[in-house]
Formats: C-alpha cells, structure tokens, sequence
C-alpha cells in the first residue's frame, strides 16, 4: 500500500533526515519549507499524514494544524525544538494527534508515524458486511433465522446438522476431516466420536437430495473427509 506523507520543515538537514527514513520505510514523501506552501498542499488532501514543524516562515504549524482539521481527519504529528508545554497544549487543543520535541530519533519518529497512520485507517476503514444469508444454487441458508430452503423450499434441520451444513457451506472445496469437524460442531475433543459425524452428514444429504435430486454439493473425499464442492 502506498503510504504518503507530508513534511512541513524549513530547516533542511532535519527535512532531509526525516525524508530519507520515511522513504526508507517505504512511505512516499512530499516536502515544504514554509508555512504558505505546506498549507496549500496540506489543504489540497491526499495525504494519509501530516508531520508539522510548529516554528515556520509564513503561516506556522499550529494554524496549519487548525486549519487541516476543520475539514479532515488525516493524523497530524507536530515537531518543534521548544521543550515548553504550552506549545503542546495549543497544538492537541487544535487536533494535532501527537507531539514530538527535536532532536529526536529518527526510528521513534518513524514508529509514530506508522502508529498513527496504522489507527487511522482501523478507524476509517468500511465495516465488513457479514453474510447472514448462504445462497449457493437452488441452496438457501438464512443464518440469522437458522432455516434452509431449497427451491423455494424450507427443509427442517436439527440444530447440529444446521451448523454442520452451514460450516461446510461457509468454506467451500476445503476438506474437513471427521474429527475437525466433530470438534468445531460438538466444540470437545471428538474421541473417537467420528460416527456421529459421518450420520450427520447423511441425514443432510437425505434431507437435501429429497428436496432436489440433483444436489450434490456435500461430498466425501475417501480417507480425508468431507468438503461443500460448489
């Protein structure tokens, strides 16, 4: 994944130092060395994290940092060579994410940086969809309702053979065996209790292949076990 970052520095030597060790870790880096130039590209958007020197020529880091949160969200790490609090309260009290006091090390400005741009998008991302209901050919799964139905039809099921069928349709073309199966349905050791899988998974397919004939997704794989082929 392509990182970016943006560095607002107007001392070269630390611009180059963090440049270089940023890009070292894989991160793509863009520079400004006064205030004007990096609010523009600041407020332009685009960047997964803004690294913010406080002291700058023209607008300086704090009011950068005001104005970048008004309208995004992007992790903003202010650097400054004071060591006063007051500069640190101001720039968390206008939504900076983090403080960093020069000189500092270069591998803890980087671990930060990751850190901050690691939780920004675990809070950003999209959740995931969780599928409540299976449906594979003339099978339908309503995981929620605990009912199955083939073509339409709703066919009964206990509560073990619903789970069983539900599990191997859940990871189609993977074999389970007997005893990962009766583990992951019964949840104890299977000692030896394999048959009660291999009935279980009979009653479904004659429950299934009575509703259609032609269903034929619950296989036996010879001397491994049984996979949902679909």
């Amino acid at each position: 994944m392509d990182r970016k970052v943006l560095i607002v520095e107007d001392d070269e030597n630390i611009l180059r130092l963090e440049k270089d060790y940023l890009e070292a870790n894989g991160f793509t880096v863009t520079t400004a060395t006064n205030g004007n130039d990096g609010l523009e590209l600041a407020t332009g958007g685009g960047f997964d994290l803004i690294l913010l020197d406080i002291m700058l020529p023209g607008v300086d880091g704090l009011e950068i940092c005001k104005t970048v949160r008004a309208n995004s969200n992007v992790p903003v790490l202010l650097v400054s060579a004071k060591r006063d609090d007051i500069d640190k309260i101001k720039g968390l009290g206008f939504g900076a994410d983090d403080y960093i006091v020069k000189p500092f090390s270069p591998s803890e400005l980087v671990a930060r940086v990751i850190a901050h741009i690691n939780r920004y998008e675990r809070l950003t991302a999209a959740p995931q969809e969780v599928a409540h209901t299976l449906e594979i050919g003339t099978l339908k799964i309503d995981k929620d309702a605990r009912r199955v139905f083939v073509n339409g039809t709703e066919i009964t099921f206990t509560n073990k053979e619903f789970d069983l069928l539900t599990c191997l349709a859940e990871n189609p073309d993977r074999i389970f065996s007997k005893e990962e199966l009766f583990e992951k349905i019964w949840q104890y050791d299977s000692m030896g209790e394999t048959s009660t899988v291999t009935v279980h998974v009979n009653r479904i397919r004659d429950k299934l292949f009575a509703a259609d004939s032609s269903f034929e997704y619950v296989n036996t794989v010879w001397g491994k076990g049984y996979r949902f082929y679909k």
